[in-house]
């Protein structure tokens, strides 16, 4: 059966289970999500779809699923990939899973909002330079880690690199510079040399330019 993910490219939340699901080869199909016209947060979608008014939303079945590390662990669930070889790198994955949910995705998906989707005369500069020095030390701990390390955790890809990869392929400026970071810059390059990896705009529907952006 086909599953379904309920997305829009410029989403990085999205793209994370996206990404999961084409590296897993699992068989799946894009329900594009109309977010800047409100769709998410319309009274049908709310009941129908996620009372939460969010993207990703992944439909297999009976199953339904919000959230995107629960979409990670569900496909790893399923098919044994990307949770890690033992215990404890389950639990490693698991921890910067989080961490990228708190630390990075949080930060960089308002960040990147504020300063692209939002008229230049309402981006609240303040809170911007704010998030973006939350941000420059998120980039100094992962960069850090891995100064000897091809992946996150282990020695192969896991839901780890695909949470915290998510907004780093974007285009839009938000304050990431790739090549700032060299150790991150690797890594980048060892998730887009994995076979099946697409950037999130060629794997989702949904673009700046359909809005004129």
């Amino acid at each position: 059966m086909t599953m379904k993910l309920y997305c829009f490219g410029e989403s990085g939340n999205a793209y994370k289970a996206a990404l999961s699901l084409e590296l897993s080869g699992l068989p799946w199909e894009a329900q594009f999500v109309d977010f800047f016209n409100g769709e998410a947060r319309s009274e049908d979608y709310k009941k129908n779809v996620n009372e939460m008014g969010e993207v990703p939303v992944l439909v297999d079945g009976d199953v339904k699923l919000s959230q995107s590390g629960v979409i990670q662990q569900y496909i790893t669930d399923k098919t044994g990939k990307f949770g890690g070889e033992s215990d404890a790198e389950r639990y490693e994955v698991l921890r910067w899973v989080l961490w990228d949910n708190h630390k990075m995705s949080s930060q960089a998906g308002v960040t990147r909002f504020l300063l692209n989707f939002l008229p230049e005369d309402k981006r609240p500069q303040e809170a911007i330079a704010f998030l973006q020095g939350r941000l420059s030390a998120a980039y100094t701990i992962l960069d850090g880690h891995l100064a000897d390390k091809d992946w996150i955790v282990g020695d192969e890809i896991t839901n780890a690199d695909i949470s915290n990869c998510a907004y780093l392929f974007y285009p839009e400026p938000f304050g990431f510079i790739r090549k700032d970071w060299s150790n991150i810059d690797r890594w980048l390059a060892n998730i887009e040399a994995t076979p099946g990896w697409k950037h999130p705009y060629e794997l989702m529907p949904g673009h700046p330019s359909d809005r004129g952006l």
